[in-house]
């Protein structure tokens, strides 16, 4: 199984070949996170939230929103359950570094795919190589 960090989600929703052809070899083993849909929720609304006048950048903003759920809803979601939270709290406890408030919704999602023994796919190796035992792929490679 293959969960999308938010990354590679955006990546979908630009259009980059790459990614889209990779999952459209094994979609019914690919997933994201409400980690992720909280991400993508966020960074919308808070770019819709801002004061704007302009009639093309209202609608754009809205538009990418809807593509947004229109691709959330094709792709399943994996919730941040019982199992997932007592992995997170046990990477905490064990690798005080991932308790560095920019890693908390990655260390999230890795807490989501070592629960399920999924792998993560993302570019962002920086942070997800920190977490013990997640496996992580870039699929724009």
């Amino acid at each position: 199984m293959w969960i999308f960090d938010t990354d590679h989600v955006s990546l979908v929703l630009r259009g980059n070949p790459k990614v889209i052809a990779q999952l459209g070899k094994a979609p019914a083993l690919t997933s994201t996170t409400i980690i992720t849909v909280q991400e993508i929720f966020n960074g919308w609304i808070g770019e819709l939230n801002q004061p704007s006048t302009q009639r093309e950048t209202i609608l754009k903003q809205y538009h990418h929103l809807f593509l947004a759920i229109e691709l959330l809803k094709k792709l399943p979601i994996l919730e941040f359950d019982v199992p997932a939270f007592d992995r997170y709290e046990e990477l905490l406890v064990q690798n005080p570094n991932l308790r560095k408030k920019r890693l908390q919704k990655d260390v999230r999602i890795a807490a989501i795919a070592l629960s399920r023994n999924a792998t993560v796919v993302t570019r962002n190796r920086r942070d997800f190589e920190q977490v013990p035992g997640l496996k992580i792929e870039d699929w724009t490679i």
